[in-house]
């Protein structure tokens, strides 16, 4: 008998237990869902609060949805600390890191930038987005070895990706690589015949 009733006390504290959880998150959802909605009908210092209201310092959903509505609020330095919150929590995920770099970008803070997507690449090796973002940025600090570098490796991923080709050929023709840039800029027209870019590339290398 006394057995039956320890037994019962487990199925009790299991039950109320498997209850709290599964309010916790009903609460949860709620405020994710409210946030959406004021996010969506452009009241993001609602969205935020909706948010704050349920906020739990572990929790890696959280961080990223305020850092995301705390960069679109224009709280540059809030969004930063929220998106890091995010980054140890789940160390290996991109995500955060993808998120962090639009604060750290609107702030000027581009030695960041290219430290979080360097830091993707070792995660991912192949990340073609991170790798064309890296060549544009060595692109428009005129560091056009190193943006070669990242646009080649997006052409042989994607070697009929139009703005890929653009751009390797951009960096080639800076290069004074004309011979390569005149093919590449031909092989972007033939997915784009209409790229303005490419035609600006050829006309030049033309003249």
């Amino acid at each position: 008998m006394e057995i039956l009733k320890k037994f019962s006390t487990v199925i009790l504290l299991s039950l109320l237990f498997v209850s709290g959880f599964s309010q916790n998150y009903s609460k949860t959802i709620e405020g994710f869902q409210n946030s959406y909605l004021h996010e969506a009908s452009g009241n993001l210092s609602e969205a935020i609060l909706d948010l704050k209201n349920i906020y739990e310092e572990n929790s890696y959903e959280e961080n990223l949805r305020l850092g995301w509505l705390t960069y679109s609020s224009g709280l540059f330095s809030e969004s930063q600390s929220y998106y890091n919150k995010a980054i140890s929590l789940k160390p290996f995920a991109i995500e955060p890191r993808m998120g962090i770099v639009l604060p750290q970008a609107a702030m000027g803070n581009w030695n960041s930038v290219i430290s979080q997507y360097e830091k993707i690449l070792e995660i991912n090796p192949n990340n073609s987005i991170v790798m064309h973002r890296l060549g544009l940025i060595y692109y428009g600090q005129k560091d056009f070895e190193k943006a070669e570098k990242y646009f080649k490796k997006v052409v042989n991923l994607y070697p009929f990706d139009y703005d890929a080709l653009v751009m390797y050929a951009w960096t080639n023709f800076q290069l004074k690589k004309y011979r390569e840039a005149k093919v590449l800029f031909n092989k972007a027209l033939m997915n784009t015949p209409s790229g303005s870019s490419a035609i600006e590339g050829i006309k030049l290398l033309e003249d």
